[in-house]
């Protein structure tokens, strides 16, 4: 008997462990951590559903876990897109909302990749994915922890130029607004903006209007 009860509590011991280290690691990243991730660190498929059955954790998407408790998301589709998509950049009209200077609404969350890059099956939220060579889709990647969370999001300059690019698809109303809003709430700054136009193969189009600008 007094066998039974000694492996039952090393056997308590061992789980309570593996739950604090757990925690321990989700702390450790801003609360956040991906099934991939866990396992990599030697937290198990079971330790993870046992946290969130017993609401230490809670699933925000798919194979996407954060801590309990902690403050409610300042922009919950962009997170849990960066957390899936981790090589993924925010672009055109989603950069454009987050850089303030549009007033479209995104009705999901535009994301480039590099061609040829696989990306997940996401369900929620929608995505628009926009496949880019270099060296347009490495121009003007910059990073911004929200919600605990490293988002990539092109600069103001570069994703007006991508505007330009997918003009197409987004509508020159949207792009010229856009560089409208641009002129009356952002510094100038030309040279990036040339510098972007020509990494997207812009330039010629977005001259006139750079001109008729200033």
């Amino acid at each position: 008997m007094s066998q039974q009860i000694s492996v039952t509590a090393d056997t308590q011991r061992s789980a309570v462990n593996r739950y604090k280290a757990a925690v321990d690691l989700l702390t450790a990243r801003n609360g956040w951590i991906r099934m991939a991730e866990a396992l990599s660190a030697g937290i198990s498929r079971r330790t993870l559903y046992l946290l969130r059955d017993n609401g230490v954790i809670e699933q925000v998407s798919r194979g996407v876990y954060r801590l309990s408790g902690l403050p409610s998301l300042s922009q919950p589709d962009k997170t849990v897109v960066a957390l899936r998509v981790p090589h993924a950049v925010v672009c055109l009209t989603s950069a454009l909302s987050f850089h303030e200077i549009t007033t479209q609404i995104p009705s999901a969350v535009d994301i480039a990749v590099l061609t040829g890059t696989t990306i997940p099956r996401i369900s929620y939220p929608p995505i628009r994915i926009y496949r880019l060579r270099e060296p347009s889709f490495g121009a003007g990647i910059t990073e911004h922890l929200i919600d605990g969370v490293t988002i990539k999001i092109y600069d103001v300059e570069k994703t007006l130029c991508d505007c330009f690019k997918f003009r197409g698809q987004l509508g020159m109303d949207v792009v010229l607004e856009a560089l409208r809003l641009y002129h009356e709430r952002k510094p100038l700054k030309i040279t990036n903006l040339m510098k972007y136009a020509r990494a997207c193969r812009v330039e010629k189009i977005i001259h006139p209007y750079l001109e008729a600008m200033l």
